[in-house]
Order: C-alpha cells, then structure tokens, then sequence
C-alpha cells in the first residue's frame, strides 16, 4: 500500500510534470526556433480553408482571394518585384533624360553669358593702345628719393 500512495501521489505527478514541461516549453521552443515568416504565411491559407469548410461564418469571396495570394506568395511577389523594377527603370531613363537636357541648357547658358563679357575683350584691328601719357625717363644724374631724404645714386 505504501509503493501505490508513493507511485500514485510523487511519481505519477513528478511524470505529467516532466511530460508538460517536455511539450509546453522544450519542444515548443523548439518549434518557434523553425518557425519563420514564411510558413506563417503559408499557414494562414489553411486557416482560413477550415474556416470555410466548418461554414460556422460565412467568407466572402476576397478573404478567399487573400488566401490564395498568400498561398501563392512567392509568384506574386515576383510579379510585384517585377513591376517595381519596371518602374524604377522608366523612373531613371527620364531622370538621366532630365540630367542630360540640365547639362545642355546649362552649357549653353554659360557659353552666352560669356559672349556677354565685353569688359576685357579688345577690337581685333587694335594691336596695342597707344599710350597718351608717358612716364619721364629716368636719368642716373637725378637722386633718388628714400623715406625723406637723398640718397646718391
């Protein structure tokens, strides 16, 4: 009697303890270590099928649609990535379009803001300018003249 009030209130206890803490916290760690995103999302498809076939609330025809986007969610991202890229590549060929007219009325600006400078540009028949008022030669008799006095030369 003593080895079946043992097993009965220790060991059977002790047992679906160690079962519980197996499945609720090992294994599910476990399972949620595996778990990605993906199979999330692949998951959500079948839900919502059970939701459907148990017919204890009724589905409208877009959840199914959302379903089966979701359960075909590797084609249809493709699809979507390539239209991005479709997209992104007019996106450019016009933003290199705009670049390309920039640079060109720019050039052109500078070229006629520079047939606008008249301030330094000479007649063409002109060789040099003549020049109204000369300096005196210098004569080595004349002094010198250093900070206020004379010096000799």
């Amino acid at each position: 009697m003593k080895h079946w009030w043992r097993k009965w209130s220790y060991e059977i206890p002790l047992a679906i303890g160690d079962a519980l803490w197996e499945v609720l916290v090992v294994q599910l760690a476990a399972f949620l270590d595996r778990l990605t995103l993906r199979r999330i999302v692949a998951l959500i498809p079948l839900v919502i099928l059970i939701l459907a076939y148990a017919h204890s609330i009724p589905i409208p025809p877009e959840l199914m649609l959302v379903g089966d986007v979701l359960a075909y969610i590797d084609v249809f991202s493709v699809i979507i990535l390539l239209s991005i890229l479709s997209r992104a590549a007019t996106i450019w060929y016009i933003v290199t379009q705009a670049a390309e007219h920039a640079v060109g009325l720019l050039s052109r600006m500078l070229a006629g803001l520079q047939r606008l400078d008249f301030r330094h540009r000479r007649e063409g028949r002109a060789r040099a300018r003549k020049r109204f008022a000369s300096r005196a030669q210098k004569d080595e008799d004349e002094p010198d003249f250093a900070w206020g006095a004379f010096a000799a030369a």
